[in-house]
């Protein structure tokens, strides 16, 4: 049988090495790069009284002591501290990075090209210039309303909702120009108000981009240590980040068991939420790039 001319001859030795080849090859090194540091930590996790520089030989032995010891260690205080802050720290980001997007991308008023263009300008500053402010605003506040100061899980959650909106809603506000105009319109029509515009139709519609943004909130948040070190200084109050901190800030005496451990613990949840929304990620990151 002829050949078509939509068939493509297959790719055999040194044409298949040079065209696809060496990208397995690529492929399979990033792969043991990522993979290695990983089952490093998970093998040192089961090593009771080990050490990182004495655990060479990968799962030498097999005890979950250092699991067992975990919690009695206040590890499930930090763990659920860290929940609670990092989920309603995502929950308030998508909300309120939603709401601004809505409004800049739907509403046209005084102001609204200057305040995309502030709210991109301050995300360029690292976030440690402020940490003096933080600890002082903090400190004020503390004096009139305890439950917002230093030492607070809310405290703490403020700080990060306030530092995650100007990137996220400049995120959020591609994304919602995607979705046509026609449907408020029509919506309109039908005697909807914004609020129900909002709610209902275009919450729906964004869906990709809010998974994408309540994702990267949490693992920003789960995983962040520099504010949280300023902001609480009680051992109950810390996070699994502050908590990791304390085990082995101190590299002779380090409990580096119990470190790679908790490290290992810590891992789950971020690996649980990227794979129950990673369906929608591709497309939430992507879909707005394309029209601003």
């Amino acid at each position: 049988m002829a050949r078509t001319e939509l068939e493509t001859p297959a790719l055999r030795g040194r044409r298949w090495w040079a065209e696809v080849g060496w990208r397995h090859v690529v492929g399979w090194v990033m792969i043991l790069i990522c993979v290695l540091p990983l089952v490093y930590v998970f093998s040192a996790s089961l090593n009771p009284g080990g050490t990182l520089t004495g655990s060479n030989k990968l799962f030498r032995t097999f005890d979950l002591q250092n699991y067992s010891e975990l919690f009695a260690e206040g590890y499930q205080d930090w763990f659920v501290n860290s929940i609670i802050i990092c989920t309603v720290a995502a929950l308030g980001t998508v909300l309120m990075g939603a709401a601004a997007a809505y409004a800049f991308s739907r509403f046209r008023f005084q102001g609204r090209h200057g305040g995309l263009t502030a709210l991109l300008i301050v995300q360029m500053f690292p976030q440690m210039l402020a940490f003096v402010a933080i600890f002082l605003i903090l400190l004020s506040i503390g004096d009139v309303f305890p439950a917002l100061g230093l030492n607070s899980r809310l405290g703490l959650t403020a700080v990060y909702l306030g530092g995650a909106l100007g990137v996220n809603t400049f995120l959020m506000y591609g994304f919602f120009n995607t979705v046509p105009r026609e449907l408020d319109e029509a919506a309109k029509i039908d005697g909807a108000s914004h609020a129900q515009i909002f709610w209902k139709i275009i919450l729906r519609l964004v869906a990709p981009i809010l998974a994408v943004v309540g994702l990267l909130s949490f693992i920003g948040t789960w995983s962040e240590f520099l504010v949280a070190k300023v902001v609480l200084q009680r051992q109950e109050e810390f996070t699994l980040a502050v908590g990791l901190y304390y085990w082995g800030s101190d590299e002779r005496n380090a409990q580096w068991g119990l470190f790679a451990a908790g490290a290992v613990l810590a891992a789950i949840p971020v690996v649980v939420l990227f794979l129950f929304l990673q369906k929608w990620i591709v497309s939430g990151l992507t879909a707005g790039s394309v029209k601003g």
